[in-house]
């Protein structure tokens, strides 16, 4: 059986994202009477095992993987800098030649997007980047898949963005070519995000727009999407904090979009500060849903780095 890496949003291409949604799609509502640890019928990934790779704190990444295989009927396991030798110096390309030995395919996540191709490079099974500081492909899965069960279309779509210029924006801008849709990105200055992503978008045929005027991104807009102001790790928080004030999706700049827009959010959230609580709380704030599409990506992410879809 053939194996593929799952890096960024560009190592399936536009087949087979196109191919990936459809199936979290028809997975999630086949098994939608089913306990959560109850396998699907086929359960595809029988025997399997996902080694799972946490140089950084997670919630819906951790969880979502780890239930992803017990569905798929496969199983997961768990390392971390504290506990493994990787907190003691071992190397990634040590690390990847060991477990490609013992598990099936491995997920990381971790700062420096170079760790991950590094373990790539050298590892005899599939790799998922879970975040890297570059990109954040699994997650924006997760999000067109809400989209769509929205009602929206990914063609033509338009999508504003608000706050730092991160790696979730750099996968959304990296989706938007490959499924040409338009994104305005609301952001202080300073704060943009990296040129790479925005040429490749336009190159491929997606609209962006970069300004540092909110009430304009919002306007007529599908989708409003932002992320935490202060990533993990990050330093110099009060004086970044300053700068995205302006930027908070708030019931005001909800109002600039089309009366049946979304609200979109990676989560964790920190209400009051990127996105005010009525927002949050609204009927327009699909975020839950979001979140708990995390699972039916990832599955179907792990389908394809099997060749199964």
């Amino acid at each position: 059986m053939t194996a593929r890496s799952f890096l960024d949003l560009g190592d399936a291409g536009g087949d087979g994202l196109a191919t990936i949604l459809r199936d979290a799609h028809e997975r999630k509502a086949a098994r939608v009477i089913f306990p959560r640890g109850r396998p699907d019928k086929d359960a595809p990934l029988a025997g399997h095992v996902l080694g799972m790779i946490f140089e950084k704190s997670s919630t819906r990444t951790r969880v979502s993987f780890d239930v992803a295989m017990r569905q798929l009927g496969g199983s997961a396991l768990i390392l971390d800098a504290g506990t493994s030798q990787l907190g003691r110096g071992e190397s990634i390309a040590d690390t990847a030649r060991v477990l490609s030995r013992m598990v099936d395919a491995i997920m990381i996540r971790t700062d420096d997007h170079a760790k991950t191709q590094e373990l790539a490079r050298h590892a005899d099974v599939p790799v998922i980047n879970g975040l890297t500081d570059r990109s954040h492909p699994c997650q924006i899965v997760a999000d067109l898949m809400t989209v769509i069960e929205h009602g929206k279309a990914l063609p033509g779509l338009e999508l504003a963005w608000f706050g730092d210029g991160n790696n979730v924006l750099h996968s959304i801008l990296e989706a938007a070519g490959i499924f040409k849709f338009n994104v305005r990105v609301a952001t202080p200055a300073g704060y943009e995000p990296d040129e790479e992503f925005v040429a490749m978008a336009r190159a491929n045929g997606a609209a962006v727009t970069l300004t540092q005027d909110a009430a304009a991104a919002a306007r007529g807009a599908d989708v409003l999407v932002t992320d935490t102001w202060i990533s993990m790790g990050q330093e110099h928080a009060d004086a970044k904090l300053a700068a995205m004030e302006p930027f908070r999706v708030d019931a005001a700049l909800m109002a600039e979009a089309k009366d049946e827009a979304i609200f979109l959010h990676c989560l964790p959230a920190h209400v009051g500060d990127e996105v005010s609580e009525d927002v949050f709380e609204s009927e327009a704030s699909v975020v839950f849903d979001e979140a708990e599409n995390r699972l039916h990506a990832q599955k179907s992410i792990l389908r394809w780095c099997f060749a199964q879809i």
